[in-house]
């Protein structure tokens, strides 16, 4: 069986070259119910003119399945996820990337500058949070998310996008264009149910240690990305940003969640002068 080329640790990597000058690639891990797909093809033109793009299908995602192909149904664990990603670079032929992750991807991408600090350049964190403080809090979301994932194996894919997509956090996409919306319905709608619900299980928020504490003994330039409506991440936001010592924040008005699709050339401009040493 020959090994697949654009394929790390078991997940799938879309490598895009870029049109500048740039020689530190740019890994993309994307949100819950996404893939690699999710930023969206200007978003990536524009951000290919930095670096080498390296655009991952996080587990359960895409054309990621599994991490154990042995189990293709066994949950993902947080730890061993990480692991994977962090190899990534070095399977391209770099030493370090800078790194953008939105949401569930924000949250790994910070866990690979913690864990395995060499492989980082720059990081971006776009809705993203350190994790739940508290073991009760994460053994609470727990419950929810196994709740969730027996949801979503129960009810469909079909079913569970809707709902998922209905949810307060993305009420702010409705003032996108229904295009748009449609574009990322098709892409949520291509995942598994029983691979999400496996995601859920075994790296959801509650399976995520607490990184709070790491947070002033990141040395890397951080930038931390959200929208004015997100009312929630800009609080976790702001403690983020007075723990990290070489912290930036971006709000961007106008946008909830979803900054890189809901306001894209803003957010493209925040981001490139952040990586560019602006």
């Amino acid at each position: 069986m020959t090994a697949d080329p654009d394929a790390v640790g078991g997940l799938r990597i879309r490598h895009v070259h870029p049109r500048g000058s740039g020689r530190t690639p740019l890994v993309l891990l994307h949100g819950f119910t996404g893939s690699g797909e999710s930023w969206g093809g200007d978003l990536l033109e524009g951000l290919s003119e930095i670096g080498p793009l390296l655009v991952v299908d996080l587990p359960g995602h895409g054309q990621s399945r599994a991490l154990n192909p042995l189990d293709p149904e066994a949950p993902p664990r947080f730890e061993e996820v990480v692991g994977a990603l962090a190899a990534i670079p070095a399977a391209f032929g770099y030493p370090r990337a800078h790194w953008i992750g939105y949401s569930m991807g924000g949250r790994l991408a910070m866990a690979v500058a913690i864990e395995s600090p060499d492989v980082v350049s720059r990081l971006v964190l776009e809705g993203a949070s350190p994790g739940l403080a508290t073991e009760y809090e994460r053994a609470e979301r727990r419950r929810a998310d196994a709740a969730l994932a027996d949801r979503i194996v129960d009810e469909g894919i079909e079913a569970f996008v809707t709902f998922w997509m209905d949810l307060p956090l993305f009420e702010s996409q409705k003032r996108m264009s229904g295009s748009k919306r449609e574009a990322m319905r098709r892409i949520r709608m291509r995942n598994d149910p029983h691979a999400l619900a496996a995601v859920l299980r075994g790296m959801g928020t509650g399976r995520q240690p607490s990184y709070w504490d790491e947070l002033p003994d990141l040395m890397h330039p951080v930038l931390i990305v959200t929208g004015a409506l997100d009312t929630k991440f800009e609080a976790i936001a702001l403690q983020m940003r007075r723990r990290l010592p070489r912290g930036e924040r971006a709000s961007l008005p106008g946008a909830g969640h979803t900054t890189h699709l809901e306001t894209p050339a803003t957010w493209l401009e925040s981001v490139r002068g952040f990586l560019n040493g602006d």
